[in-house]
C-alpha cells in the first residue's frame, strides 16, 4: 500500500509516469530469468533449476563411511576427515576446487590435521572435488 501511495504522489507531484516509477529498481532476479532458458552464470538458482540426474546414474550413501557417496576414495575421505569432524560437515560443502586445495593446505598449516602421503591426499582431493565441488 505504501509503494502505492509513494507512486501516486510521485505522480501527482513530480509529473513522472507511474510506469517509469516502476522500472526505477531493476529486479536482480529478472536479468537472470530474461534469457529464457540460457543459464547465466549470475543466476544464483542456476543450480536448483538445472535438470536432475538420473536416479540410475547417482551414486549411493554409504552409511558405513557416514552417508559419503560410495566411490574411489570415500574410505579415506572419511578416516582423514572425521578425526576432526562429522561427514555432515563435508557432505554440506559446495565450494571451487581451488577452495578444496586452500583449504586444505588451511586444515593442516592452522588445525594441525596429519597430512597423508602425497597419493593418499590425491585420493581424498579427488574425491571431495568429484562429490562436493561447486564446479560439478
Amino acid at each position: 500500500m505504501r509503494a502505492l501511495i509513494s507512486a501516486a504522489v510521485a505522480v501527482a507531484l513530480l509529473g513522472i509516469p507511474a510506469a517509469t516509477m516502476a522500472q526505477s529498481r531493476p529486479d536482480p532476479m529478472r536479468a537472470a530469468a530474461s534469457a529464457a532458458g540460457t543459464p547465466s552464470a549470475d543466476d544464483p538458482m542456476a543450480a536448483l533449476r538445472a535438470p536432475a540426474q538420473d536416479p540410475e546414474a547417482e551414486i549411493s550413501a554409504n552409511e558405513e563411511l557416514g552417508g559419503l557417496p560410495d566411490a574411489r576414495g570415500a574410505e579415506d575421505t572419511f578416516y582423514q576427515c572425521t578425526a576432526c569432524h562429522s561427514t555432515e560437515i563435508i557432505k554440506q560443502q559446495r565450494i571451487t576446487d581451488a577452495r578444496w586445495d586452500d583449504l586444505w593446505q588451511w586444515m593442516v598449516d592452522e588445525q594441525g590435521m596429519f597430512e597423508p602421503e602425497p597419493e593418499t591426499k590425491t585420493v581424498i582431493l579427488d574425491y571431495l572435488k568429484a562429490h562436493f565441488s561447486s564446479e560439478r
